[in-house]
């Protein structure tokens, strides 16, 4: 090599100090940093996790199989009924995660639950969720949830029982979507509320699938916040229903 090309390698950097290595290299590190913490969750988010399962309802594919074995003509709708196979309940919630926002979704089939008809009138209903075994697709979600949260082992269970009659007016054909409006007490958390929830309602062969959307207040039942560590979420979230009964 030759002195000229020895004495351009050397030249100082214009500020007249060349930068030592090891600042450098922090500066790089610190740039690929910021790209994960911002690339990361939106790659995660929109490339790997997926788009959240879709809204429980009376056509949830949940409950389809049974329904195609159910047969199509519809049995009276008088008399007792017990939730049964492909009910399902749980939470929806927005969260932002690191810049991104997504939704967290957690079920589970641990429901039960009995409702009366006479006539045209829901003389009683009531369901019991078993918190316990709600899951999402994320262990450390989870057991913030079972944990900090909703404190399943002190309270195993959330419930709903019918305070007023609910009038059909005429019972709804098979296969036609009804909705109706249902007042209750639930409890949650410890907590019981009165509240009136929408119910959408079908009649299909042998079943009736009701499902619901119930708006939820953290604060109204004593829930701690579900924000945590790079994760946020707004004060209120939703518990989704969807209650397959047959005759008991």
């Amino acid at each position: 090599m030759t002195a000229d090309a020895t004495q351009e390698t050397n030249q100082p950097s214009p500020s007249g100090r060349e930068r030592p290595r090891w600042l450098k290299g922090a500066i790089i590190g610190g740039i690929v940093v910021v790209a994960l913490l911002v690339g990361g969750p939106f790659v995660y988010i929109n490339f790997i996790e997926g788009d959240p399962p879709a809204k429980l309802s009376v056509n949830s594919q949940s409950t389809q199989a049974a329904s195609d074995t159910a047969g199509t003509t519809a049995v009276s709708a008088d008399g007792a009924w017990a939730v049964g196979t492909g009910s399902q309940a749980g939470y929806r919630v927005k969260e932002v995660l690191f810049g991104q926002a997504t939704t967290a979704v957690g079920r589970t089939s641990g429901v039960t639950g009995k409702m009366v008809v006479s006539g045209t009138t829901v003389e009683s209903a009531n369901f019991t969720v078993d918190m316990t075994t709600v899951a999402s697709d994320q262990s450390q979600r989870d057991g913030q949830f079972h944990g900090r949260i909703m404190e399943t082992s002190k309270y195993p269970t959330a419930t709903f029982t019918l305070t007023k009659p609910i009038d059909l007016g005429s019972v709804p054909a098979a296969g036609v979507t009804k909705t109706y409006q249902a007042t209750g007490d639930l409890t949650l958390h410890g907590v019981t509320k009165t509240v009136t929830i929408s119910l959408d309602t079908q009649r299909s062969g042998v079943q009736i699938k009701i499902s619901g959307q119930i708006p939820i207040v953290f604060a109204d039942y004593n829930v701690s916040n579900p924000s945590f560590g790079g994760i946020k979420t707004e004060d209120n979230g939703t518990m989704e229903v969807l209650l397959v009964f047959t005759k008991s």
